[in-house]
Protein backbone atom coordinates (compact mmCIF):
# COMPACT_ATOMS: atom_id res chain seq x y z
CA UNK A 1 0.00 0.00 0.00
CA UNK A 2 1.16 3.57 -0.92
CA UNK A 3 0.62 6.98 0.86
CA UNK A 4 -0.18 9.94 -0.69
CA UNK A 5 -0.72 13.37 1.56
CA UNK A 6 -1.56 16.42 -0.22
CA UNK A 7 -2.93 19.77 0.75
CA UNK A 8 -5.22 22.54 -0.82
CA UNK A 9 -6.85 25.78 0.87
CA UNK A 10 -10.73 26.70 0.47
CA UNK A 11 -11.67 29.92 -0.12
CA UNK A 12 -11.79 31.73 3.61
CA UNK A 13 -15.35 32.40 3.73
CA UNK A 14 -16.78 30.57 6.79
CA UNK A 15 -20.63 30.08 4.87
CA UNK A 16 -18.26 28.50 1.55
CA UNK A 17 -16.20 25.96 4.00
CA UNK A 18 -19.79 25.07 5.70
CA UNK A 19 -21.27 24.20 2.68
CA UNK A 20 -17.75 22.58 1.14
CA UNK A 21 -18.40 20.27 4.26
CA UNK A 22 -21.89 19.27 3.88
CA UNK A 23 -20.90 18.42 0.47
CA UNK A 24 -18.60 15.86 1.72
CA UNK A 25 -20.81 14.28 4.16
CA UNK A 26 -22.84 12.57 1.61
CA UNK A 27 -20.37 12.42 -1.28
CA UNK A 28 -22.58 11.64 -4.90
CA UNK A 29 -22.02 7.78 -6.00
CA UNK A 30 -20.54 8.17 -8.82
CA UNK A 31 -17.68 10.43 -7.43
CA UNK A 32 -17.00 7.61 -4.44
CA UNK A 33 -17.63 4.69 -7.34
CA UNK A 34 -14.60 6.47 -9.02
CA UNK A 35 -12.26 6.97 -6.51
CA UNK A 36 -12.64 3.24 -5.63
CA UNK A 37 -12.22 1.87 -9.07
CA UNK A 38 -9.23 3.43 -9.38
CA UNK A 39 -7.38 1.85 -6.88
CA UNK A 40 -7.65 3.95 -4.00
CA UNK A 41 -8.26 1.91 -0.82
CA UNK A 42 -8.81 4.73 1.84
CA UNK A 43 -8.90 8.55 1.31
CA UNK A 44 -9.26 10.61 4.44
CA UNK A 45 -9.38 14.69 4.33
CA UNK A 46 -9.18 17.14 7.07
CA UNK A 47 -9.70 21.04 7.94
CA UNK A 48 -8.01 23.30 9.70
CA UNK A 49 -9.17 27.17 9.13
CA UNK A 50 -8.99 27.27 5.14
CA UNK A 51 -6.11 24.39 4.72
CA UNK A 52 -7.15 21.03 3.86
CA UNK A 53 -5.00 18.07 3.65
CA UNK A 54 -5.91 14.73 2.14
CA UNK A 55 -4.42 11.13 3.00
CA UNK A 56 -5.05 8.71 0.09
CA UNK A 57 -3.70 4.99 0.20
CA UNK A 58 -3.81 3.44 -3.05
CA UNK A 59 -3.17 -0.03 -4.28
CA UNK A 60 -0.04 -0.99 -6.01
CA UNK A 61 -1.76 -0.78 -9.22
CA UNK A 62 -2.50 2.57 -8.67
CA UNK A 63 -1.84 5.21 -11.65
CA UNK A 64 -2.70 8.85 -10.73
CA UNK A 65 -2.64 9.67 -14.55
CA UNK A 66 -4.65 6.82 -15.31
CA UNK A 67 -7.33 8.62 -12.93
CA UNK A 68 -6.93 11.57 -14.59
CA UNK A 69 -7.50 10.76 -17.91
CA UNK A 70 -10.95 8.35 -16.46
CA UNK A 71 -11.65 11.51 -14.87
CA UNK A 72 -11.43 14.22 -17.93
CA UNK A 73 -14.06 11.30 -19.79
CA UNK A 74 -16.26 11.12 -16.54
CA UNK A 75 -19.05 13.72 -16.90
CA UNK A 76 -20.33 13.73 -13.02
CA UNK A 77 -16.74 13.47 -12.21
CA UNK A 78 -15.93 16.47 -14.01
CA UNK A 79 -19.31 18.25 -12.53
CA UNK A 80 -18.22 17.56 -9.53
CA UNK A 81 -14.71 19.36 -9.85
CA UNK A 82 -16.45 22.28 -10.98
CA UNK A 83 -18.93 22.54 -8.04
CA UNK A 84 -15.64 21.36 -5.41
CA UNK A 85 -13.34 24.67 -7.46
CA UNK A 86 -15.77 27.06 -6.51
CA UNK A 87 -14.86 26.41 -2.43
CA UNK A 88 -11.02 26.12 -3.76
CA UNK A 89 -8.33 28.35 -3.77
CA UNK A 90 -4.68 27.17 -5.06
CA UNK A 91 -2.03 27.45 -2.59
CA UNK A 92 0.94 29.82 -3.49
CA UNK A 93 3.17 27.41 -4.45
CA UNK A 94 0.95 25.64 -6.71
CA UNK A 95 2.23 24.54 -10.21
CA UNK A 96 -0.45 26.25 -12.84
CA UNK A 97 -3.74 24.03 -13.03
CA UNK A 98 -2.56 22.26 -10.02
CA UNK A 99 -5.00 21.71 -7.30
CA UNK A 100 -4.00 19.33 -4.82
CA UNK A 101 -0.31 19.62 -3.87
CA UNK A 102 1.70 16.63 -2.67
CA UNK A 103 3.29 17.22 0.98
CA UNK A 104 6.74 15.87 1.03
CA UNK A 105 7.36 13.49 4.31
CA UNK A 106 9.54 15.08 6.69
CA UNK A 107 9.74 12.92 9.55
CA UNK A 108 8.68 9.46 10.52
CA UNK A 109 8.38 7.75 14.17
CA UNK A 110 9.63 4.26 11.97
CA UNK A 111 12.16 5.88 10.59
Amino acid sequence: MIRYCLALDLKNEPELIARYEEYHQAVWPEILDSIRDSGILDMQIYRTGNRLFMIMEVSEAFDAHAKAAADALNSKVQEWETLMDSFQQRLPWAAPGQKWVPMNLIFSLQG
